[in-house]
């Protein structure tokens, strides 16, 4: 069972078996899932790219941008919990950072407390297949650093709610039973990268940063996405993202 795929032993594969010598370029990276974030940054920040994720069916740049003066990896994700995963492995070994800041959209589960707010994830319900080849089984995965983001979104005065979320790459298969069980155990929301994510980061001993923001209510008698480009494409992450950045960095 998928329970029982977390092993310690030696892996046969490593990112050396693809990419060679491990490079040490920038320490910090963002992490953005809009392609017209990713694509307003690079047209208003200098940049320059510094690497690419290569696979058979697609490249990726990685690049490196210059914000107040802040040199930072930047580069667009993949959707999913192994394959963003993986991003964060694979830039950690072709660009040396091991500090990420994750920001996307979600699914709204409780909209009375979501309603306004950003997200601060707590806990992530295992509902993917990466977390449990990188931690022991649980239910649930904790977000180390979501007291830190906390006390920053406080101190910046931005409107946020902490809680439980759930994670899913079904994306087809949120049921209605479903949406009520994560919802009885206290899930805000439901999204589709954070716990595998969580997991890579704390095998490796790399700083996952992590918020969201609300677009579509899944829990509705008749589903419609509208909130879903507002929650994904607002530049306001981006924002926040540097402020996490600079905290990180002490400025």
């Amino acid at each position: 069972m998928i329970t029982d795929s977390f092993d310690t032993s030696e892996a046969i594969i490593s990112p050396a078996s693809f990419f060679g010598e491990q490079k040490k370029i920038v320490d910090t990276t963002v992490i953005t899932f809009s392609r017209e974030i990713f694509e307003t940054v690079l047209g208003t920040y200098p940049n320059e790219k510094i690497e690419e994720f290569r696979a058979c069916n697609l490249i990726r740049p990685i690049h490196l941008i210059d914000v107040d003066g802040m040199k930072l990896g930047f580069y667009l994700s993949e959707v999913g919990s192994c394959l963003a995963s993986t991003d964060v492995m694979e830039a950690n070994w072709k660009i040396g950072s091991d500090k990420f800041i994750l920001f996307g959209s979600c699914g709204a589960l409780d909209p009375e407390k979501i309603n306004g707010r950003y997200i601060i994830p707590t806990q992530a319900y295992r509902d993917e297949g990466m977390s449990y080849h990188y931690a022991p089984p649980a239910d649930y995965i904790d977000i180390k650093n979501a007291d830190f983001l906390a006390g920053l979104f406080e101190e910046k005065g931005l409107p946020f709610v902490k809680g439980k979320v759930w994670t899913t790459d079904a994306l087809y298969r949120e049921t209605r039973d479903l949406v009520k069980k994560r919802k009885d155990e206290g899930c805000i929301a439901v999204e589709m990268e954070l716990a595998g994510v969580q997991a890579v980061c704390d095998y490796h001993g790399f700083e996952l940063y992590d918020f969201l923001v609300a677009g579509d209510v899944v829990d509705q008698p008749d589903y419609t996405p509208e909130g879903l480009h507002e929650a994904n494409h607002s530049l306001d992450k981006f924002d926040i993202a540097i402020d996490i950045v600079k905290r990180i960095k002490g400025e």
